[in-house]
Order: C-alpha cells, then structure tokens, then sequence
C-alpha cells in the first residue's frame, strides 16, 4: 500500500489507516479485524485513551506488540474520564497530558508513542501549556510527534503558529467539504499534514448509499437533498467503480491529506477499503464533477 509522509516528520503512513475505535471490546474478534489490516499493509493505527475508557489502547497494542517496529500507533488525549466511567471532562492541562501518557504507554505496552494527538479542544485553553507538555513529552523519548484533532479554524492556526505538530486529524469527506474552504490550503502551505476521518460519512457514501439516508439528513443536507445528490454522484463518477473508492480516493486526491483514517467491524470491510485504495486515483475532472455537483456544501452556514 502507497505510503505518504506526515507532515516533516520522518513517519511514512500508509493512505488508509484503521480508526481503532471500531474494533468492539471482544479481544478476538478486535484481533482479527487489526491482523487483517496488517495483512492488506496498513500501517497506521488511529486509537485514543478515551476509546473504551482504556480498553481499546489495551486490545491495539496488545495486537501490534509483535509488530512493534513496523507500525505507526496514533493515540489521544485531554479528556478525563471519571473513576467510575460514567462520563469524562476536558483538561489539557500540561501537567495532566504528562500524567495520562505513561497510562497510555502502559496500556500500549510500548515506550513510545509514535502520534500523540490533543483530542479536540478550544481556543480558552491554556495552549501554551499543552504545547509544552508535547514538547517536554517528546524531549524525553515518550512521543515521537504530535498533533492535534480539531476542526475549529482558530484552534488549528494558534497550534500552528505556536507549535511544531506534525498533523492536524479532522472530518472531511464529499459531504463534508468544509476543511477546503481554509483549513486544508492553510495546512498544506505550512507543511502540516492532514489525517482525515469519516471519508465514508457514516456509510452514506459506501455502496449501500441510499439504504443509509436518514430522515434527519446528514448535516445541513436534508433527507431530499440527499436522494437527489448520491444518485447523481454515483451516475457521473462511480457508475464504473464502486462508490467506496470515489470517496476514499476524492479525500486523497487533496495533497494535504496523507492518510484516511476509517473504522471497520470486520476484516471483510477492511480488504474491501484497501482494495478501494489500490484502485486508479481520481481524474482531476472526476474531481470537479464532484465538486460541482456537491459545490454549495462548502459554503452552508450552520455546519
């Protein structure tokens, strides 16, 4: 599988990566699903210390453990869950982010942490604390780099400006295309990558496409927009490949991404991504077919 770098780092991953989050709790039924991500070359794995409250750092690391060396782990961090695991708060604070990364480490069963990402956040936070926290983290040997998850415009630029992530992770997709409007020129002139997440916008642009609209719609699209969008998507650009493909490979033709990050709940549904990327990259006018016909999604308000 192709690899791209991320960022200026010397990490090299993979264009599909696993959202680990995906993988349930039932320890050999995860197993399968991350070995056949290894088996399709995958290299990274996206998972965070929120995810099952624990579990899920424990489950992925205790699978990787014999592949240490040739894997890229991607965990996060900030939020506090409570003792009892009814519910977390948000604390990205320095000495908290120093604190939680030897429990992650620990669940991990690693001594390093290849991405270590804030999970979210907002611009009242005490950001120069947390940017020292990464940076104190990294001296010490316990990340390799770090970014952060977060869609807010002023959050990515202040991280940018006072910071040396490597990556921003953020949601985009076809029908979702509010990073281009900013956030992805503004990345990709500085030389920070993007790992995106929710490519297949919750099955509504897999081959099952109809069969997943909602009456709610899905963001600012309403159930009518879609039926008429996701036929005409299908008919202009996927009607000689399978739709999964168009919308891994439209978050890929956008040169600041480096990986697409999505779940799977089967091994059968990770080969079926991995083939979608081994196929023929979009043409730059299947590019703007999409956009065309998607092109008001961009500028909708209340996103």
């Amino acid at each position: 599988m192709r690899k791209r770098r991320l960022g200026n780092s010397d990490l090299y991953v993979t264009e599909l990566g696993l959202g680990c989050m995906s993988v349930g709790t039932e320890e050999k039924a995860a197993r399968r699903i991350i070995e056949a991500a290894l088996e399709e070359g995958i290299n990274y794995f996206d998972t965070a210390d929120l995810y099952d409250f624990g579990e899920n750092e424990k489950i992925v690391g205790q699978a990787l453990k014999d592949v240490r060396e040739q894997v890229i782990i991607a965990t996060k961090v900030g939020n506090r869950c409570h003792s009892d695991h009814s519910s977390w708060t948000w604390d990205p604070s320095k000495a908290y982010i120093k604190e939680e990364v030897k429990n992650s480490l620990k669940r991990l069963g690693t001594d390093y942490i290849d991405l270590y990402q804030l999970h979210g956040g907002t611009i009242e936070d005490p950001i120069d604390d947390t940017i020292e926290a990464f940076e104190e983290l990294k001296a010490e040997g316990f990340i390799r780099y770090y970014g952060i998850s977060s869609i807010r415009p002023n959050m990515i630029r202040k991280y940018v400006e006072k910071s040396n992530i490597v990556s921003v992770m953020m949601q985009y997709s076809i029908l979702d295309r509010r990073p281009e409007e900013k956030a992805l020129p503004f990345l990709h002139e500085h030389g920070i990558s993007v790992v995106a997440r929710g490519p297949l916008a919750k099955g509504l642009l897999s081959d099952k496409l109809l069969e997943k609209v909602s009456e709610k719609g899905y963001l600012d699209y309403n159930y009518d927009e879609l039926r008429a969008i996701l036929p005409l998507l299908k008919e202009k650009v996927a009607a000689s490949r399978s739709f999964t493909e168009v919308a891994l490979q439209y978050n890929l033709a956008n040169p600041a991404v480096a990986s697409v990050v999505a779940g799977a709940s089967s091994p059968e549904q990770i080969r079926s991504n991995a083939n979608a990327l081994r196929s023929q990259p979009l043409s730059s006018e299947e590019v703007a077919v999409i956009k065309e016909i998607t092109k008001a999604s961009i500028y909708k308000e209340h996103r």
